[in-house]
């Protein structure tokens, strides 16, 4: 994966090995919902964002510092 944006699905994400701590520091509600499990191929993490209040600048770059590496 190159750079993670607004469009890039959970799925996607969690492949990278320390992207769930990630998102649990945000406190990304799907990863414990068992109705998101089963939509993580179409769940964008923008939409995600938005929906839950959480600040998708922040997570993008700090998720990205962990693409980089």
């Amino acid at each position: 994966m190159t750079k993670i944006t607004k469009d890039t699905t959970l799925a996607e994400i969690l492949e990278l090995a320390t992207a769930e701590k990630i998102l649990a520091k945000y406190n990304l509600p799907c990863l414990s919902c068992p109705f998101a499990k089963l939509e993580m191929d179409n769940l964008k993490i923008g939409q995600v964002c938005k929906t839950y209040d959480i600040n998708l600048k922040d997570l993008l770059n700090e998720l990205n510092e962990k693409v980089k590496k």
